[in-house]
């Protein structure tokens, strides 16, 4: 094999090396783990150990389109119209940079170039893929599929499939399952990665222990989508993954390029922990300079009053949330004009002169002056069927010629696609932005896209609209990032109905869920923590009872939870006692010592929701302090597991012959006492959560 048929990526710690098949005209993965793996033999050339077969569909395949590949899957379908679907591809050529690769086949009778596109993700180990689509002929082209990458997976007799499940409040929830053989698919259709399942995968060998060799990967794209795996013939586990069209295919005319969405591929020796931290990584990059900005902690007056907004309520709440140590007010759903409940307002984004009597700067001005950064509550993609906007333009409105616009949550979608549209949205954030002093913006999204349909355009079939919605969406959000780079922007769809890495990348923090209570937002933040880093997870102290699990918990427990991530509160504070509020100040000063920690270290989960004790473990970047947020999820009584002997909570990556000092409790314990005995949690009925902060000596 000659050195122009082989070629290895390298990240930090991990190498990718991809060849030319010798079985047939497509590329096959040789390699991809430690630096070194790909010097030897390739673990998953399994050619011609089966038969029945083509040998496309046992390769180790990077991509390969139907038609080469016609039982087992293929990751593109094409075709003319009126003709027979199916690409015969040669390989063309292969271009190489530093940390990129780009690969072209090219099919002359059908008239399409394929361009498989790598990049390396400098300071991690994550790896890009994607596919770039060019009809080159003089008819245009129908893609009924047109996935972005397909990654192998070498397992013994079964992969670990690890993945994130859940529905509306119960996102993010932790699920595996052992694929044999067969065929797992996940995805959404909704218009947003969705509630029931995030665009994310974890495979480990099922034969082996927990802490075995993880793969992971995790598609870039905020709107319709899937992940499927399949346990194929010859032993490997193929994962594919890539955007679905809402309209069934995609047009593609003649010289033009469609370019699909990016799979970040990533790889860890040390389990799904390690991959976690892999991600982590990833994520801190992708926030670019903006990760240095402090999350500074919220207050969000909603679960306060609800849609029952005016500036004399708001400010009390301001006043106490600023006695606390709150560093930033955000004004939820309900001040804006028509918005006495769910029913109406949206689209008419203008203070309400009576909620603001004196006028909304005046309120604006009053609750800055208390020392806090001022944000509000948005939902730019929906509209009221009642408002103004939707009078002036119906055509706005996601809807099939003919038929009715259905409601969802007494609302209706604006068709973020036109270009009109978009220009609205821009002009009325703009208007916002610097007609006020606004510090933050909450982005939510409430219903999906229903009758997908542009009135006036014809067919939807020959439109791309879940696309140029998400484009649009895109296009907002950059803006966003350029014009009003100082305002802090924090993603949500009815909770974490849209956590992609596209809206990472344009926002800074995203709401993983509108369920606060403590143990059901411990498991979702277990989840979530698996894919996404600390900085990015807003999560809240309230009042709210358990919904999955309604167990009670201490105000302690509520604010621990709430510090894994960046802290906010949303409970109302003019219930609270002065002994409630008096503990809350002192976990918000506690916070604000060691943010930074949670924010840039390295995370480790040390267990889970499901034992009696677990926790979050944060090591600084330079190794100097060590913060652990410990959790009681045992019995209701807090009453010891075993009477007179404290759990322990194992920690991992200290230094074993270094000196770690509590100085809550005047304890030095060795590096080796916490790796091997643990950190000592004496669980009480009045004690059932603890930040704990180690300082190396």
């Amino acid at each position: 094999m000659t050195p122009r048929q082989r070629w290895t990526l390298r990240t930090e710690h991990t190498g990718y090396t991809v060849r030319l098949s010798p079985d047939g005209p497509w590329a096959e993965l040789h390699a991809w783990g430690p630096h070194g793996v790909e010097d030897g033999p390739s673990a998953l050339d399994w050619s011609h150990r089966t038969h029945f077969i083509t040998p496309a569909d046992a390769a180790p395949a990077e991509y390969v389109p139907h038609g080469l590949r016609p039982f087992t899957g293929a990751d593109l379908i094409a075709a003319r119209p009126g003709s027979d679907r199916g690409v015969w591809w040669s390989f063309q050529d292969a271009r190489e940079e530093p940390g990129a690769l780009r690969l072209t086949f090219t099919d002359d009778v059908l008239g399409l170039r394929t361009t498989l596109c790598y990049a390396t993700v400098p300071g991690t180990d994550v790896l890009h893929r994607w596919t770039e689509l060019t009809c080159t002929g003089e008819e245009e082209l129908r893609l009924e599929r047109l996935d972005s990458a397909a990654v192998n997976i070498p397992v013994t007799a079964a992969a670990r499939l690890t993945y994130l499940t859940g529905q509306w409040s119960q996102e993010f929830q932790h699920t595996q399952l052992d694929l044999a053989r067969g065929t797992f698919a996940m995805g959404s259709t909704q218009g947003v990665p969705g509630h029931a399942y995030a665009p994310w995968l974890a495979v480990q060998d099922a034969t082996a222990l927990h802490d075995a060799p993880a793969y992971g990967i995790a598609l870039e794209w905020p709107g319709n989508w899937h992940i499927t795996a399949q346990a194929e013939p010859g032993g490997a586990v193929r994962v594919r993954a890539g955007r679905v069209p809402h309209e069934g295919a995609v047009r593609l005319a003649p010289g033009d390029t469609l370019t699909t969405p990016r799979l970040a591929c990533a790889f860890s020796p040390d389990g799904l922990d390690g991959l976690s931290r892999v991600w982590h990584r990833y994520e801190r990059r992708l926030a670019g300079e903006r990760l240095h900005r402090p999350r500074k902690v919220l207050y969000n007056s909603w679960e306060a009053t609800g849609f029952d907004v005016d500036a004399e309520s708001q400010l009390e709440l301001a006043e106490a949330a600023a006695d606390l140590g709150a560093e930033l007010f955000v004004v939820d759903d309900g001040w804006f004009t028509g918005r006495a409940d769910d029913t109406g307002g949206l689209g008419d984004w203008h203070p309400d002169p009576a909620a603001f009597p004196h006028g909304f700067d005046r309120f604006v001005d009053d609750v800055r002056a208390l020392g806090l950064d001022f944000g509000l509550w948005i939902e730019p993609e929906a509209v009221s069927p009642g408002s103004r906007l939707h009078a002036e333009h119906p055509e706005w409105v996601y809807r099939i010629d003919g038929r009715p616009a259905r409601r969802v949550r007494n609302q209706l979608l604006l068709d973020l696609g036109r270009t009109d549209v978009q220009d609205f949205v821009l002009a009325t954030l703009d208007r916002l932005l610097t007609g006020h002093a606004i510090d933050y913006l909450k982005w939510d999204m409430n219903r999906p896209p229903t009758e997908r349909g542009r009135p006036g355009a014809g067919p939807a079939d020959r439109l791309d609209l879940d696309a140029e919605h998400v484009h649009g969406y895109l296009r907002v959000l950059d803006h966003l990032r350029t014009a009003h780079p100082h305002v802090t922007v924090e993603g949500c769809a009815g909770g974490g109905g849209r956590v992609d890495h596209a809206t990472l990348a344009r926002t800074d923090v995203v709401w993983p869920s509108d369920n606060t209570a403590p143990l059901d937002r411990l498991r979702i933040q277990y989840g979530f923590l698996h894919a996404h880093a600390p900085h990015v997870m807003s999560s809240w102290v309230t009042d709210a009872p358990g919904v999955f699990d309604p167990r009670p918990r201490s105000l302690a427990f509520r604010f621990v939870t709430a510090m894994c991530g960046v802290l906010g509160i949303g409970a109302d504070l003019r219930t609270w006692t002065p002994g409630q509020r008096a503990e809350a100040a002192g976990w918000i000063a506690r916070y604000k010592q060691v943010r930074d920690v949670i924010h840039h270290g390295e995370t480790r989960l040390l267990g889970s929701p499901g034992d009696a004790t677990c926790a979050v473990q944060y090591d600084a970047p330079d190794g100097r302090r060590t913060v652990v947020a410990a959790f009681s999820t045992g019995p209701l009584d807090g009453a010891p597991l075993v009477p007179g002997r404290p759990a322990r909570l194992r920690l991992r990556g200290l230094d074993p012959t270094a000196a770690y000092r509590d100085a809550a409790t005047a304890t030095t314990y060795s590096g080796a006492h916490l790796l091997h005995y643990g950190l000592p949690c004496a669980w009480t009925a009045d004690h059932d959560a603890d930040l704990v902060v180690l300082t190396r000596q």
